[in-house]
Order: structure tokens, then C-alpha cells, then sequence
């Protein structure tokens, strides 16, 4: 089987095309042998109508030649070969992709255009057709004379040297419509192919009157010179090599689509090879980079005893099963690596090795009793698939290394014991990395001469180091000076990591300066200061390359190391009380023990450093003892000034080395804590989808867990179900969407209550599911509950469980997680699925089959899933990381539940589970369904999917990628069906059905001879069959399994114990949903989800604005921006007792401290008394001055309060959230990381009676909005009156971004959501409309774009037609409306209106 089995990479051709094929031995084209296309091929009419119409053009041309006059078979041979070669030239001709078939490429791909009129953009692919595969057969001498030829020929001189291609496109000059050749070169170049033409390529094509011969001389002249068939083998050879040269020219995917397009498409080469490979498809994208190493049995005892050390210390098992534990790990990596198994299969079908058991005695008279320890649980067996991966990384770095070292003794004799010693005992990378460091400082030059000696190995210096330097002071005198020192690098190093005996330092006879002063011997080195100095920074160097020395200051950074942050002049400005980053601004002395319990926090700093805010400092806590102690085993402990002298040269070179090796070893530690720290956060995101996924249907009362319910869902959206119309959607249990609509009103209009009720009794759901985008939601939520209660709505009948008599309960209203409805409403998938609903009426859709299946609808999300939320800082790791995660998780679940392979093969919906199953992926699982439905499209058994060549069923996999999916793919138990097998449609995998043949045998209590009468009756799958079939399931309980198993372990070394568990589960209760009751969602997460808030977003004690909607004299009704209402009571609104409402007014907006907050009700207590507004909210964080830089912040608030260096102005400061002490470039770098919409208030460069308020209009798009400040109480106070433009005004700045900013940020999310909005630039903008009006010349199109050069602006570009330029009008953005040519206009509906009407007028206008 090869791809173009499963993939058509050809252009179809139509029926009329589709009537030869290509040979691919011989590289003719042949005629298919396709009985629906026979009157096509071959038939007798096409050879009469061919000999007709070569009569015709004879008669018309002059050239008749009596039949007498040449012999019939040679005639009819020679006609016989014209018409073949005739109708090649004419199916070559027909093989070109032609317009429709170029159409239909474009309609697969978009992105992909070509021109009607100018050279295609498949020039290349064209001309490749048409120079090599439309070459005709070269012609022998025999076809030079031919007289068919002659009869061929036009009659005007111009056409008797035409290319026979053309001559051929003529011949169906009334059949085909061909383009006109309006490009001016393309005119030239196709003039120039008809007057020019090869020689061989040129018939010769004079007749006997043009010769002046008669017939009888031609004959004569034949029978001296030959006919030239003496030569027809090397001409036919010349046509074979060409033919070979020319090779195969279909058409494939490569040669059409970028290969870019290919791999987002899993089409590429690579793809094919991993699609078709018998080994699971994520082993094979994970190991790929270790396809050529092979582990030996010796390094795979060492990798269980590393992984071992990794995890063992986090399980916090009894140090007794540390052994057993090892063992266990063994067996895993057996499983995974030897036999190719995938972690599912591990835990389902070898959970016996992943458990230890061990027998206790029993009290007396008690039987002895199995205590049982789990070993490694799922998330185990994953992280030791991880660490294989970087276990076989480390390996294959230790080879490298060892090759290289083999190379150096091979060649030079080099003997390292320091290298013997330190490679076989790195377990981490960086211990590597520090030996390779080490032989390239240590012997560089010898591998540069292996390199130029040896063409195998190709070793480069790398960038930046001093290997020359350090090699001629190594090869020099200088060196003498090196070894002075007393002691060797790694002398020092074995003395502070305390291996083996001590070694002490000798001193030279000499000062370091005399002894330098006698080895000047060049020119750079020509003082015994400069030698001195290389001699140090050599010594320097070795200590800094000592491996030993690398780990001495590894270990001690991990055991005593403390991290703290100081911030940078950036950071000083732009991180304030309220910045995300301000709790780690002034952190300080963190151990990595804190790290380890908050992730986040160190990522956190790693970010802020990233963006230039921050500098995070990694340093040891005991700095000047470690140094101390350091230098005492390099010091000489001799007493003279000579010892003296060199103890002061030992530690210039110490200090040297330090700051080298602190610099070197922090950036590793900070870069292993960032992994240990995203690890950590990955664990939690992935354990939070887990508990997302681990979620059966939602089950009504009196249902069986795991049966699907029928759901009427419903939503609001954002409006008020008061006002606004709600939508609704009923979906089947099957997933179908048979009904939807809207009710208008529910909470007041009698007649839309009516319809409600109608529909719930008519149709009769089990649960109904509720949704929306805003506290407005609650209210539809506690509608709905009281029409259920007032109108008795019940749900599905069942059977109570104590009577036996059917009853129902008042029908259950869910309110439902709409993370991913939100995602689908809008989506591709949503409007694909249903591309007439609107998409409230999506959100509904989405809402019930999350009641449904939620596993399914986080599966059909793909790689979209790392959109949603499972941790605050998630933003902080990597997308491929945390996909990769999360994949995990939804395999497990998957597996936990299996797939009927029928379902997934008819439901797409379903088939987003298949790439999750055990050893498939989503290349396999397409190829999966693909070769099943060339079965038939139908499953009959799991042994059916390695292929039946009696029944000829192809292979849908391979044998070891069957054994790992074959338990996890369920094909339904039909007990009409004989050859339907029970055990297909349980967990338990074909290896093991004897097993559950055998026990169910022994339940049936059958003999052997019953047991074989019933197989050769009913096959294998008889006896359980029987035991089904008598519903005696239960007699499985009576079996004594342990016996059993100890007979397996003792008998075949197998061990089975939790298998036959498993088996007497599955037989009587297949595939039993395991997973947890559905998860109603809390208070907080209601809160949320309808509001947006969290606990750390809103909370108590914090200043926010609210809009007052009621003021009475003894209480105010404010609503929040999250659409939460509040109150303030009459004291808590003034401080002399005035009524409220003469304090404040209907519409103003206010700032507001909230006392309370009820998330139940969706409620809020509030204070409007200045004295509390003046106590700003502060969040609370640790701020102990241990682990607290309280000086520095002191510092940094006192600073912030001098004067303006460039203004000479006090710097200003004004009490609200969004004020801060920006210029108009710390603005837009403030806002880059903010949503759109977000604002600052800022001071301004025009004086303090103006302010800058900036607001993020898109990405990279920022408007600096200047506020004139009018009746200002003092200097610094803000006005009064705020004035813009001298247009807008407001009383404040609370009332000014409410009434000024928002609006326009919501015209601006109104404008990008149109169905006219294009996100590209303005060219790319005017580029589309020119390519639509050339696919549609007659219409005319506009379309809105961002205007980057004015913020607040937009481009409305239109074009009129295909002829017509393009034009563009500037739009502009205005509270609450949008302007276009001086006047406003409320919504896009009327902006595109009046924009239609203006250009209608326009035209009108130059018409006249």
C-alpha cells in the first residue's frame, strides 16, 4: 500500500479527459481498459472519423495518392501509426491541468491565485508539461517521406514549419477557447514559438511538386540511399533516454501547495513516513532525534537506576521498596522502549508490574493477607517517558564526547584521567557540557589537527573563545610560570570537593615576578608584568574549564544559593502598587526551597527581566565563607615572604576564576529553575485538565451513569432577558441540533412563557443548560427555575429504586462551563457546522454537547485547547510545553473511556477522540479512517484492522500499532450476529481473550468436552457468548482469581493478577463509564464566569467606578463595570448627613471603595465617604523585611518626588488607578502587554493644566487623547471641567473614560467584528479588493481597514468594479458613533449605508 492509495495527488480529469493512463514501465500512455469509457478509447468510429478527416484535408490540400499505387499493408500500417501517435499527442494535449482543474486547486487552497490574462503562476509547472510531456515521438526517415505527412501539412507557408504542438492545438481550434494574449511578452514569446522550432521537432513536409521528382525518382533514389530504417533502434534509443530524462510528471501535492501548507496539513514526506511506520506516532515524533543510538543493556540497567534517583525521592515511599521500586521503573522502560507501548497500554494491560504486593501473616485462625503498595500511578509512568527522552539525549551527548576523546587518543596518544573519571558519573547535561567545555579548552589545538588531518571529523573552533592565545602560552615558557603555582587546577578542585587525600601547595624558590622576569621570550610577552598577567588569567582559565571545579560551585549555588530582584531605571517608573509585578519589585534573599513552593513567582521575575524591568540576581548566602574556604585549599601554608607573595598571586587568580565561574554557573541554575518551574506549573495545568476531562455526561435522575441526555439549551448573551430575545437549541442525545429559535421576553411576556413551556412539553429534554457573557445571565437563570416550578415542568421518568414504580422530578436547570462555547461560537468550526445559526444560536449548540460529552468538546478545540485557562500563569510557558501536557491528559482520558471505531468512522465529531487512542495520532488517525472506508467503511472485529486478505480487508495497522490500540477501539456486541466476538466491545485486549474465554468456561462450569462442542459450533467467541446469553455474567464473582494468577506467574511467567480483575469487570459490565459524575460549577466559578472577576481581580477593600442608576435620598444603586449592582446605605454616602440625592445624580460615574461582596447574589455593599476613597488599596503580599527591600522602596518613593529633570517641574501625581507617571513612550510600552481598550492617564508636556489620557486602539496602535483642565482648585488638583477638543466635556475623569473612552473602544471592537473589517494593512487591503473584482469584474466591493498613522482612524477602501481604481475614505472614531465626511453615524449597519448613498451620489454627481 502507498500514499496515492490513501491521497489523490493528481488533478481529476473529467470523463471526456479521463480516457488514457500513463504507463509507468514503459513511459507511453496507454488506453484504459475502463468499460464505462469504451466508446471513448478505442472504437471503430474514432478510426473511421480519423480516416475521414485524413481524406478530406487531402482532397482540399492536392495530395491525393491513388490506394493502387501503394501497398494495402503498407498503407494500413502507416495509418495505423499516425492515428496512434495522432491521439497520444491529443491525450498528452488533454493530460495539461486545464482551467477547471486549476480552479479546483484554488478552491483547496485558498491562498493559492493565478491570472486569467498575464502568465499563470503555475508558469513553471505549465511549461513543464508542455516542453516534456507533450514532446511528441521523434520521427524515423519512413515518417520523414511519409505521404500521411505530406497529407497533413497546411497549404500556406507559414504553417509549414510549425511546431506539431501548435499544428495539433489548431486541430481543435473550434473545440477549446483558448485565452487571449493580451501581456505583451506573451504575445512576443508565442510568435516566436511558431516561427522557431527544433529541426527534430519540424516535419519535413514538401511534396513530390515541390522536388521536381517524379514518384518513380523518389523510388530510385529510396533503393540507393535507403529508406533510413537501418536506423530506427538509435533513434528509439535517443527516445528512451529522453523519456527516462523527462521521468514522471504527474502532478503532486508538493508541486502545488508551499511546504509550508503540506506540514500545517501533515502532508509532507516526513508525515507519510510517520503515517505509514508500524510504531506509535508520538514515539515516533519524541524519539526522533535518537533514531541512530541504541542503548546497550549495561546503559539501560543505568537509565532505571537515573530515573530511579529522579523520582524516587518525591514519592515518599518506605526506603524497604526502593528496590522493588527500581525494578518496577526496569519493567516500564521495557514496556516502552523494547516493546514500543505507550503509556495507556502500560497501565491498563501491565498494572501488575506497576503495583509490589507482598503477603502479611494473618492473626491466628486468619488467612494470610496481600499488602499492597502502587509503585508508579499514570503521571509516573509519563514522567519516566520523559526522562527516557532526556536520558537517550544525555547518552547520546556522552557518545559524542567519547568518540571525540577515542579520536584524540587514536591520534596524538592523549591520556586524561580527570576526563576517565568525571564522563561516566555526569547524570545531567550541564556536567557534560562542562567536560566537552573541557577537552576543547584543553586540547584544542590537537582536535583542529585531527580535523584538517581527518575529512570524518569536522570539529570547529567555536565563537569568541581564546584556544589560540591560551595554546601558545600552554606551548611557551610562560607556562613554567603556570606550573608555579604550587598545584594543578584540578588539584584544587579534588581538595574542595574533599576526594581522596588532600593535596598541598608548593612554592617556588622565586617571586612570581622574578620568575616571570626570566620568561619573557616575545615580543607581546616583553615584560614580567604581561607574563605574569598570562600566566594568572591561564591559571584562571583551567580553574574555570575544571569539571570538578564547575560542580564544587554547582553544588554549593543549589544548596545555599538566594535569589533577589532589583529593579531598573524602567522598572523604577513603570511598575507602581498596582503593576502585576510590583510583589516581586523589592523581593530579596529567596532560597530556592521558596522558588520551589511558588513557581510562578520565579518565572515571574525571568519575565520582568526579559522585558527589561527587572534584574534577577542569583548569589550565595554564605559568598565570603565559601570564598574563604576555597582559597584555604589553594593557599600554601608555608610562612615566608616568597609564600606570601605567591598566596597574593593565587588569589588574583582565584578572583579571576570566581567571577568567570559564578557568571557561567549562574546562568545554568537560572536556567534549570525555570524548567523545575515551569515543570511544576505544567504539572498543575495538566492535573487541572484532568479534572476537566474526568467528566461523565451529565446524568438526570433515575439515569445510568454515562447515558447521554437530550438538552435544551439556552442563553441571553450579554442583553437582558427582560428586553432582549433569548436563543435557544435542542439537541438529540446523538448529537444532533433538530430545533432552535428565540423567545422574546421571557420574564414578562406571557406569550413567550407559553412557547417555553410548549417546547419543553413537547419535546421533553433531561436537563436544561443555561448560559451567557453577563450578570444578566443570573437573572434568565432564576427566571427559567421559577417557570419550571410555577408550571411543573418535569423531566424524564425512571424507576425508583426503593417502590419499583416510575416517578419524575422538576426538570434539573444546569448552568454550564462555556469556556469552549465562547470559543465556538465564533470559530471556523461553529460556522462550518452550522453556517445559518447566528452565534448565540451556536453558543447554545456548544453548551448542550458540552452537557453531552465534555471530553468531546475539548478534543474537537485541537490545538486551540492552550486558549483556555487551567493556572493565572500559564502565560509564562512555552505553547509547545504546555500543548504537549496537555496532550497527555486527554490521552489518558480517551484511552479510560475507548472509541467505538464504527462511531468515529461515520461521526467526524467523534473522530476528533481517534488521534488520542493508544499508538495512533492524527497522521495515523486519518489514515486509519481512510483505509477502513476502503473496506467498506465498516468494523467487524479488532483482529478485521490488521487486515483479512480472505475476505480482502487491507491492513488499517500495523501489528505493533494494534497491539496498542486494539483494547482502546470498542466495536459494538451484536448477539445477531455469529461472528460478533463480546469481547471486542470490553477493555480487554486480544492477548488476553483465552483468559476470558477461560474464566467464563469455568463460571459455566463447563468440562472440556462441553467447552470444545460449543467453539466448534459458535467459534472461539462461543462460550462467552453462552455466558451472555443466559445472563449469568455474575457467576464470574465465584472465581478464585488468585489461584488463578499464581498459576500464570508460576507456569508462564506472567503476571496477571490485576488483568483478571479487569476481565471479571468487563464481563459483566463492558466498558463501564469511570469516569466522575458531571461537575456543576460552584459559586465563585458562576461568579466568574458571568463577570469576569476572580478573587484577586475584585475583592473587598478595593476603589472602583461605578455608574449611578438610582439615587433616592436615603440610599444610591451603582453598577459596576462587571454589570455587579451595589448599594450605599445613607451613611456610608456622605459625612454630613445631606440626602444622596442631592450628593449625587442618575448617569454620573464615580469612584467607590466596596465593603462587601455577595458572589451568590451577584451583589455589592458600598462606600462613597472620601475618607475611605482616600485610603488606597494596597494587595497583600509578604513584606517581611528579611525577604522585603523596604530601604530601597523608601529610596525609589522619594525619587519619584523630585523634580522633573527635563521640565524643571514637580513631577505630578493624581489619585486614580489608571494615573501613572509616564511620558508618551512608557505609555505605549506600558500598554503593548494590556487588552485593547485598556487606558493610562498621564501627566502632559503643555503644563499642568493638561493631562494625556492614552488608550490602546489595537496592537501597536495607540491615540494620546489631550484634556484641557478647567477650574482647577490649585496647581496639582485636576479640574473640574475636563474639555476635549473643545467638543467634549465632563466633570471627571471616571465620567470621561466611561463616556469617552469606552464608547469608542467598543466602536472599535464593533468595527472588527464586521463582516467588512479586513485585518490586514491598507495595501494588503486594496490587494484583495483588486483580486475579488478580478474574479467578479461586474461587482463592486469595500472593506474596512486599521489606519496605523492615525490612530482612531480607519481606511474605508472601495473599489468599482474591475476597471475602476481603488479609493479610500478616512473614518473616524468618536464616542459612540463613527464619522465619515463631517457627519456620525450610530453603528456600522448605518455607516455602510451612508457610505453606499455617498458614493451613489457621487457617482450621480459625475455622471451629469
Amino acid at each position: 500500500m502507498s500514499l496515492n492509495d490513501l491521497l489523490e495527488t493528481e488533478a481529476d480529469l473529467d470523463d471526456e479527459e479521463n480516457d488514457d493512463s500513463f504507463d509507468e514501465d514503459t513511459g507511453e500512455m496507454r488506453a484504459r481498459e475502463d468499460h464505462e469509457n469504451r466508446h471513448i478509447d478505442d472504437s471503430s468510429e474514432e478510426e473511421d472519423d480519423d480516416d475521414d478527416e485524413e481524406a478530406a484535408r487531402a482532397v482540399r490540400e492536392g495530395f491525393i495518392i491513388e490506394d493502387d499505387e501503394e501497398e494495402p499493408d503498407e498503407r494500413e500500417r502507416r495509418r495505423k501509426k499516425d492515428r496512434k501517435r495522432r491521439r497520444a499527442e491529443r491525450d498528452e494535449e488533454e493530460a495539461v491541468l486545464d482551467e477547471e482543474d486549476l480552479d479546483l486547486i484554488g478552491e483547496a487552497n485558498p491562498e493559492w491565485e493565478r491570472k486569467t490574462t498575464s502568465q499563470p503562476k503555475l508558469k513553471r509547472l505549465k511549461r513543464g508539461h508542455r516542453e516534456d510531456g507533450e514532446q511528441p515521438k521523434e520521427r524515423g526517415l519512413d515518417d520523414i517521406f511519409s505521404d500521411d505527412d505530406d497529407a497533413d501539412a497546411p497549404h500556406d507557408l507559414d504553417r509549414q514549419f510549425a511546431r506539431p504542438d501548435h499544428h495539433r492545438v489548431d486541430e481543435f481550434a473550434d473545440f477549446i477557447e483558448e485565452d487571449d494574449l493580451e501581456d505583451d511578452d506573451e504575445r512576443q514569446r508565442h510568435l516566436e514559438e511558431m516561427e522557431v522550432a527544433r529541426p527534430r521537432e519540424r516535419g519535413f513536409v514538401i511534396g513530390t511538386e515541390a522536388t521536381g521528382l517524379d514518384k518513380d525518382a523518389l523510388e530510385d533514389m529510396e533503393a540507393i540511399f535507403g529508406n533510413g530504417e537501418d536506423y530506427d533502434w538509435a533513434l528509439a534509443l535517443e527516445d528512451e533516454a529522453e523519456a527516462r530524462e523527462a521521468g514522471d510528471h504527474n502532478l503532486e501535492l508538493k508541486d502545488v501547495f508551499e511546504p509550508s501548507q503540506l506540514a500545517e496539513k501533515m502532508l509532507t514526506d516526513e508525515d507519510n513516513q510517520i503515517r505509514w511506520a508500524d510504531e506509535p506516532e508520538r514515539f515516533q515524533l519524541d524519539r526522533a532525534p535518537y533514531k541512530h543510538l541504541q542503548l546497550s543493556e549495561e546503559q539501560f540497567k543505568e537509565e532505571a537506576r537515573w530515573i530511579t534517583s529522579l523520582i524516587w525521592p518525591k514519592k515518599g515511599l518506605h526506603p524497604e521498596l526502593q528496590a522493588p521500586f527500581t525494578r518496577a521503573i526496569g519493567k516500564v522502560l521495557e514496556f516502552l522502549t523494547i516493546d514500543a507501548v505507550e503509556v495507556p497500554y502500560v497501565f491498563q494491560h501491565r498494572k501488575d508490574y506497576l503495583i509490589h504486593a507482598r503477603k502479611i501473616r494473618g492473626r491466628s485462625n486468619h488467612p494470610d493477607e496481600d499488602e499492597v503498595t502502587i509503585m508508579l500511578n499514570q503521571d509516573d509512568l509519563w514522567r519516566v517517558l520523559e526522562l527516557d527522552l532526556k536520558f537517550r539525549a544525555l547518552i547520546d551527548k556522552r557518545n559524542v564526547l567519547e568518540k571525540t576523546f577515542d579520536n584524540l587518543k587514536l591520534a596524538g596518544g592523549i591520556e586524561d584521567k580527570m576526563f576517565e573519571d568525571m564522563l561516566p558519573i555526569a547524570a545531567t547535561m550541564e556536567e557534560l557540557q562542562d567536560i566537552q567545555d573541557y577537552v576543547y579548552f584543553q586540547y584544542s589545538s590537537e582536535i583542529k589537527d585531527l580535523a584538517a588531518t581527518n575529512g570524518d571529523i569536522k570539529e570547529k573552533r567555536r565563537a569568541g573563545n581564546k584556544t589560540s592565545i591560551y595554546d601558545r602560552i600552554r606551548k611557551g615558557k610562560t607556562y613554567n610560570l603556570v606550573k608555579a603555582y604550587g598545584i594543578t587546577a584540578d588539584q584544587v578542585a579534588q581538595n574542595a570537593l574533599k576526594e581522596g587525600r588532600k593535596q598541598y601547595t608548593n612554592d617556588h624558590a622565586q617571586t612570581p615576578i622574578d620568575l616571570a622576569d626570566s620568561l619573557i621570550y616575545d615580543n607581546e610577552l616583553n615584560t614580567g608584568e604581561k607574563v605574569l598577567e598570562a600566566a594568572r588569567q591561564m591559571y584562571a582559565e583551567e580553574l574555570f574549564m575544571n569539571p570538578r571545579m564547575r560542580q564544587h560551585f554547582r553544588r554549593n549555588f543549589y544548596m545555599a544559593g538566594e535569589v533577589s530582584c532589583r529593579r531598573t531605571d524602567k522598572g523604577l517608573k513603570q511598575i507602581d502598587d498596582q503593576h502585576q509585578y510590583y510583589e516581586i519589585k523589592y523581593i530579596k534573599n529567596q532560597t530556592f526551597s521558596d522558588i520551589a513552593s511558588k513557581p510562578e513567582m520565579f518565572l515571574k521575575m525571568l519575565k520582568a527581566e526579559e522585558e527589561g524591568l527587572l534584574e534577577v540576581r542569583v548569589s550565595l548566602s554564605n559568598e565570603s565563607d565559601f570564598r574563604k574556604r576555597l582559597f584555604q585549599e589553594f593557599a600554601s601554608e608555608n610562612f615566608s615572604e616568597v609564600a606570601d607573595a605567591w598566596n597574593e598571586e593565587r588569589q588574583k587568580a582565584l578572583d579571576v576564576a570566581y567571577h568567570k565561574l559564578e557568571k557561567v554557573i549562574i546562568k545554568g541554575v537560572k536556567e534549570s529553575m525555570r524548567t523545575e518551574c515551569q515543570d511544576s506549573i505544567l504539572k498543575i495545568c495538566r492535573e487541572e485538565y484532568s479534572r476537566k476531562l474526568d467528566q461523565a455526561p451529565y446524568k438526570p435522575k433515575g439515569m445510568i451513569l454515562g447515558t447521554i441526555p437530550r438538552v435544551l439549551a439556552l442563553s441571553n448573551g450579554n442583553g437582558d432577558p427582560s428586553r432582549d430575545a433569548v436563543c435557544w437549541a435542542w439537541v438529540e442525545e446523538d448529537g444532533r441540533v433538530l430545533e432552535h429559535g428565540k423567545f422574546n421576553n421571557l420574564s414578562r411576556d406571557e406569550r413567550a412563557r407559553e412557547d417555553f413551556v410548549e417546547l419543553v412539553q413537547r419535546r421533553k429534554p433531561d436537563v436544561l443548560g443555561i448560559g451567557g457573557f453577563s450578570v444578566e445571565t443570573h437573572r434568565l437563570i432564576n427566571t427559567i427555575r421559577d417557570l419550571v416550578n410555577d408550571r411543573g415542568l418535569k423531566g424524564a421518568e425512571f424507576e425508583d429504586a426503593e417502590t419499583g414504580e416510575d416517578r419524575s422530578e422538576a426538570l434539573d436547570v444546569v448552568i454550564v462551563n462555556d469556556e469552549v462555547a465562547r470559543l465556538y461560537k465564533d470559530s471556523p468550526r461553529g460556522a462550518i457546522d452550522h453556517p445559518t445559526f447566528p452565534p448565540l444560536t451556536r453558543y447554545c449548540v456548544a453548551l448542550a454537547k458540552y452537557l453531552q460529552n465534555p471530553m468531546k468538546e475539548y478534543a474537537a478545540l485541537g490545538k486551540d485547547i492552550i486558549s483556555l485557562s487551567f493556572h493565572p500563569s500559564q502565560h509564562l510557558l512555552p505553547d509547545d510545553k504546555l500543548r504537549k501536557h496537555l496532550e497527555t491528559a486527554m490521552v489518558d482520558m480517551v484511552n479510560l473511556c475507548g472509541l467505538d471505531i464504527n462511531e468515529a468512522i461515520s461521526d467526524p465529531y467523534t473522530a476528533t477522540l481517534l488521534p488520542y487512542i493508544c499508538g495512533l495520532g492524527p497522521r495515523k488517525a486519518t489514515s486509519v479512517l481512510n483505509t477502513i472506508n476502503k473496506n467498506g467503511g465498516l468494523v467487524n472485529s479488532r483482529d478485521e484492522l490488521v487486515g483479512d486478505p480472505d475476505s480482502g480487508k487491507l491492513p488499517v495497522v500495523g501489528p505493533r500499532v494494534w497491539n496498542n490500540c486494539a483494547s482502546f477501539l470498542l466495536i459494538e456486541y451484536d448477539s445477531s450476529t455469529p461472528n460478533s466476538d463480546y469481547l471486542d466491545n470490553t477493555r480487554v485486549h486480544p492477548e488476553d481473550y483465552e483468559l476470558g474465554r477461560k474464566m467464563a468456561a469455568d463460571a459455566l462450569e463447563l468440562d472440556e468436552e462441553d467447552v470444545k462442542a460449543e467453539v466448534d459450533e459458535g467459534g472461539p467467541g462461543a462460550i462467552v457468548r453462552k455466558l451472555i446469553k443466559d445472563d449469568e455474567q455474575e457467576k464470574v464473582n465465584d472465581l478464585i482469581l488468585e489461584e488463578y494468577a499464581e498459576q500464570l506467574e508460576k507456569n508462564y511467567n506472567q503476571r496477571k493478577r490485576a488483568t483478571l480483575e479487569t476481565i471479571r469487570a468487563e464481563l459483566q459490565q463492558p466498558y463501564e463509564e469511570l469516569r466522575r459524575n458531571f461537575a456543576l460549577l460552584s459559586e465563585d466559578e458562576v461568579f466568574t464566569t458571568l463577570t469576569g472577576e476572580s478573587q484577586d481581580s475584585l475583592c473587598e477593600g478595593m476603589i472602583v467606578s461605578v455608574n449611578i442608576r438610582v439615587a433616592k435620598p436615603d440610599f444610591v444603586i451603582a453598577k459596576l463595570d462587571s454589570g455587579i449592582e451595589g448599594r450605599v446605605e445613607p451613611h456610608e454616602g456622605s459625612e454630613n448627613d445631606l440626602p444622596l440625592n442631592q450628593l449625587f445624580s442618575v448617569g454620573q460615574v464615580v469612584q467607590a471603595k466596596l465593603l462587601e461582596l455577595d458572589r451568590k447574589n451577584f451583589s455589592a455593599k458600598l462606600s462613597l465617604r472620601k475618607a475611605l476613597l482616600s485610603i488606597p488599596y494596597k494587595r497583600r503580599f509578604d513584606r517581611d523585611r528579611q525577604y522585603w527591600d523596604l530601604e530601597l522602596e523608601r529610596e525609589d518613593i522619594e525619587a519619584l518626588q523630585v523634580k522633573d529633570n527635563a521640565t524643571g517641574r514637580v513631577q505630578r501625581v493624581i489619585k486614580h488607578p489608571l494615573f501613572k507617571p509616564f511620558n508618551f513612550t512608557q505609555a505605549e510600552e506600558y500598554l503593548g502587554s494590556q487588552s485593547q481598550g485598556d487606558a493610562v492617564i498621564r501627566p502632559s508636556s503643555k503644563g499642568n493644566d493638561h493631562i494625556v489620557v492614552t488608550w490602546k486602539v489595537a496592537d501597536g496602535v495607540y491615540q494620546h487623547i489631550d484634556v484641557l483642565e478647567l477650574q482647577k482648585d490649585s496647581e496639582f488638583s485636576v479640574g473640574k471641567q475636563l474639555v476635549i477638543g473643545n467638543k467634549y466635556k465632563y466633570t471627571d475623569l471616571d465620567e470621561l473614560i466611561a463616556d469617552h473612552v469606552k464608547p469608542m473602544t467598543k466602536k472599535v471592537e464593533e468595527m472588527m467584528q464586521h463582516e467588512k473589517w479586513n485585518k490586514g494593512t491598507k495595501l494588503q487591503t486594496e490587494n484583495w479588493l483588486s483580486t475579488y473584482t478580478e474574479a467578479n469584474p461586474r461587482r463592486s466591493v469595500y472593506a474596512f481597514c486599521l489606519d496605523t498613522k492615525h490612530p482612531g482612524y480607519f481606511h474605508l477602501c472601495f473599489k468599482a468594479g474591475q476597471l475602476s481604481n481603488v479609493n479610500s475614505w478616512p473614518v473616524r472614531i468618536i464616542p459612540g458613533a463613527y464619522e465619515m465626511m463631517k457627519s456620525p453615524y450610530p453603528d456600522m449597519t448605518a455607516l455602510c449605508n451612508g457610505f453606499k448613498l455617498r458614493h451613489a451620489s457621487e457617482m450621480s454627481r459625475r455622471g451629469q
